[in-house]
Formats: structure tokens, sequence, C-alpha cells
């Protein structure tokens, strides 16, 4: 069994667990009295909590994780900032005990062919894919044949699409994915802790060439009854143009970093030319 252990930049996030319970009452919105409402917990203690003059034990700390829907990675900071070791564990997918989780992610992707999908984890680092999207992939960034498309968190989706050298030349409704894309980073990153790498990721995303035109325009979603009721990824690349509409698949009631993290995404066509290019793909 391997774990990872916490960083020290994750160790850095709070000086104490108490700027950390502030921190996410805050994030979410409670007062006190409501976090104690929905904790069962006084908001006396609450309050000795926040400013240092009680202590809190183990498993209250995951019980006001819970109350205040921390996500994983952070309670085990909540539990790092109060001193206790971090509760849930944060194992590879090659690790012998994710074998089930394994094994129903292949199935996943297996059963998508012959559209793609991905496994993703909460930076939209790469981490598996069907045969599909490696041949998507492989056409667009003009591959040899049969070279393999990274996985392992070696290729970062959202960085891609965004990078106007990468799969951004090919969109054509660029402006609008692409600020969805950031939407989606913007998300993880105001639901992660402060210093965290979601935000930095942002930060990164939001210094390629052009991103900041696009943050700063506005995107309105179209209205019009005539309209798909999604937003399409549309591809266009020598002569053939692919309508595509994604969806994204968690993992339900994870008790691991690394499972909670997951993000499933699998693309299917919007239309029917769409639908036939990838069957031909698929049986050649």
């Amino acid at each position: 069994m391997t774990t990872a252990s916490p960083s020290t930049h994750a160790r850095a996030y709070f000086g104490d667990f108490g700027a950390a319970l502030r921190y996410w009452r805050a994030k979410r919105g409670y007062s006190q009295l409501h976090l104690s409402t929905v904790s069962a917990v006084s908001q006396r203690h609450i309050s000795f909590l926040e400013s240092g003059r009680a202590q809190p034990s183990r498993e209250l700390i995951l019980k006001l994780g819970v109350a205040l829907d921390v996500p994983l990675r952070q309670r085990n900071i909540m539990l790092l900032a109060a001193g206790f070791a971090p509760a849930y564990q944060e194992r590879t997918l090659s690790d012998p005990e994710l074998a089930a989780v394994r094994q129903a992610l292949d199935f996943m992707l297996a059963q998508q062919a012959p559209y793609p999908a991905l496994v993703v984890d909460r930076l939209w680092k790469l981490q598996l894919h069907n045969a599909p999207a490696a041949r998507l992939f492989g056409w667009l960034l003009d591959l040899p044949a049969g070279q393999p498309i990274p996985g392992n968190g070696a290729l970062n989706v959202l960085k891609l699409m965004l990078d106007p050298d990468g799969l951004r030349r090919y969109l054509v409704n660029g402006d609008a994915v692409c600020a969805d894309a950031l939407h989606w980073i913007q998300r993880e990153a105001m639901g992660d802790g402060p210093c965290s790498e979601a935000t930095a990721l942002l930060a990164e995303l939001a210094a390629l060439p052009g991103i900041d035109a696009i943050g700063a325009a506005s995107h309105a979603p179209n209205l019009d009854r005539r309209a798909l009721p999604f937003l399409p990824l549309t591809i266009r690349k020598d002569g053939v143009e692919l309508n595509l509409f994604t969806t994204i698949t968690t993992m339900g009631t994870p008790h691991d970093v690394t499972v909670h993290e997951l993000r499933l995404e699998s693309f299917f066509p919007a239309d029917d030319a769409s639908k036939q290019w990838f069957i031909a793909k698929n049986v050649a």
C-alpha cells in the first residue's frame, strides 16, 4: 500500500485549526450559529475552537469537515493543522487496494467506445483514456501512428485545450469552450483551500496568450429555442467538423483522496455526421 505524505506547502495553509475552521466556515457562508445547527456542536464550543480556547478531537474535526462539505484533501490539512495525522489515504491507481476502482474505470472507458472517454484528476491531469480518445488526440496533435498518449498525470487536458498551439486552434467555438473550461478549474479553486494547486493552475491558464480576453468577454448562454440544450464542443480539422458534448462522472462515497478527485469525462456526438465519423474510425 502506498500513501502520499502531505507536502510542506500543504501544512503551511493554516497556522492552527482555528484558522482552518474560520476559513471553511466563511467559505461556506455559515455563521457560527448555522454551523452549530448543521453539525450539532454548540455555538459556544465552535467559538472556542476558532479562538483557540478549546482544542478539537480528531472525531470532531471530521464531523465539522462533513458539515462544511470540506474536500477530503482539505480535511486532512485541517487534521494536520490540529496536530493529527491525516485520516484519508491518497493512493495511486496502480495501488492493489484500488484494483476494484481501476477495473470499474477500465470497464466504463471500454463501454464508451466508439466515442472518447478520459479519466482526469481534479487538476485535469490525464490518468486514463480509451482507444477512441487516443485516436482523437493523435489526430488533433498530428502524432505518429502508434505513439501512445501519456497518462498517469503527465498531460494536462485543460492546458492542452487552452494553449493556442494545442487544441484551441481547432475549436470553432473556442472562446465559449475555453471560458467554460476556465469556470471548471475556477470552481475547483473556489472549493479548495488557500495556496492550493488549483489556484496556481488557474493563474497559469489565465496567463496563456489570449485567455485574458476570453475571461473578460461575456459568454452568455444561447437561449434561442432552436439552440442545443448544452454547450457543444465543435472541432474542425482537415475538412472534418465534429460536434460533441460531454458528461462528467464522479465516484460515489469515496474514502480515498485520489478516488474522491477522479472525474470520468465521456464524449458523445451531437449530430449524426460526428457519430458516423467515430464509428468509422473505430472500425478502421
